[in-house]
């Protein structure tokens, strides 16, 4: 398998929580040294693109902010073509930036466009989405992920508060994050237009690499993160290879 580029989760393989996962800045140097696209993709909606980016260049990879393609700007894109204006967001501050070109309202939206909030959740703040969508709203996921992994553990993720938000308001949530195969199609098309199929890589069986397959694309499971042998034994989706992490994806590909 050699790939034409590559699509690189972050939040997992390439870092746990504040630290690169060890080997990987140097891996992914050496992979863009020769001449390999890369996109770097996450669902992440607790910092924004530039944050993302500045974030990753600290650790040592070599990440530009047009390589981030991340959930909010796979969202902006959708309610775009949507023709949807009028919005209400449960995003983290960090990411309003990535919606600039959006009315955000509390009164009548069009979408109710739901991230990571993270502790900022409560009842009220559930229940006034619960109430926008009871009017008409369209309820926009940026991701629907169980959990992830932080420092101190397994932390509940958005996913859990959109499928609260479902059943309450008997709807279904349109996903234009991970595991979406619009999402890695997307992606996939920012590249240059040379670039052949790329491949993803990420440590989640069923969002990275189901949603991989979704798209027709080659995917890779690493063995950090949220990696868990028992998902992966329990999951339909098989991946074309595991490692052990990103710092080994070069010996793939010689």
């Amino acid at each position: 398998m050699t790939p034409g580029a590559l699509l690189l989760d972050i939040d997992g393989t390439l870092y746990v929580g504040d630290d690169a996962v060890p080997g990987a800045p140097a891996a992914v140097q050496l992979l863009q040294g020769r001449g390999i696209p890369i996109r770097y993709l996450t669902n992440t909606t607790r910092f924004s693109r530039q944050e993302l980016a500045s974030r990753l260049r600290a650790m040592g990879f070599p990440a530009a902010d047009e390589q981030l393609f991340t959930a909010p700007v796979a969202a902006a894109a959708w309610l775009a073509r949507e023709r949807v204006r009028r919005i209400a967001l449960y995003v983290p501050e960090s990411t309003l930036a990535d919606f600039r070109d959006f009315e955000m309202v509390d009164e009548r939206p069009e979408a109710v466009v739901v991230g990571d909030l993270g502790e900022a959740w409560s009842f009220a703040t559930l229940n006034r989405a619960f109430r926008q969508l009871l009017d008409g709203a369209r309820l926009v996921a940026l991701q629907r992920n169980r959990y992830w992994r932080t420092p101190d553990g397994l932390t509940l993720d958005a996913g859990a508060f959109v499928a609260a938000l479902e059943f309450g308001a008997a709807v279904q949530a349109v996903v234009v994050g991970k595991p979406s195969a619009e999402f890695f199609r997307l992606a996939a098309a920012s590249l240059p237009a040379a670039a052949a199929p790329p491949v993803v890589v990420g440590d989640d069986i069923e969002t990275d690499i189901a949603g991989a397959r979704a798209a027709g694309l080659p995917a890779i499971l690493v063995r950090t993160g949220k990696f868990r042998a028992s998902d992966l034994q329990a999951s339909l989706t098989r991946p074309d290879a595991v490692i052990d992490s990103v710092a080994d994806l070069p010996g793939l590909f010689p």
